[in-house]
């Protein structure tokens, strides 16, 4: 397979989603587990881990809690690691969701009226 040239320009980010996962809860309520990895491509040659692990530790704070869908959402695991000059910070963002049931909320309904007098 061939290699294709991305123009990366350090330093950078880059995140992913890594297997997001759903369970059945009572209720038409399901629990949504997402883990992202992050990662950071530094611009230091000669002192790669230093800046990794110093952006590391303000990545701890800054992604304690994230709004999205109108929520804000903790992050809970958080931890990371160095590997080969690129820093892999993982987050999970886990939350409940509901899904709305689909259909007609009543039928057609017929009437006979008789009035006296």
């Amino acid at each position: 397979m061939e290699e294709i040239k991305q123009d990366l320009q350090e330093p950078c980010f880059f995140i992913a989603s890594v297997n997001p996962t759903i369970s059945l809860y009572p209720s038409s309520r399901y629990r949504r587990e997402n883990q992202f990895v992050i990662q950071y491509f530094p611009k230091s040659n000669t002192d790669a881990r230093a800046e990794c692990n110093n952006v590391a530790e303000r990545m701890f704070w800054c992604l304690e809690e994230i709004e999205a869908m109108g929520s804000r959402i903790r992050g809970c695991d958080m931890n990371y690691k160095v590997v080969d000059g690129v820093l892999n910070f993982f987050v999970n963002y886990n939350f409940f969701v509901r899904r709305q049931k689909e259909g007609t909320a009543m039928g057609a309904m017929n009437s006979n009226m008789h009035v006296k007098g």
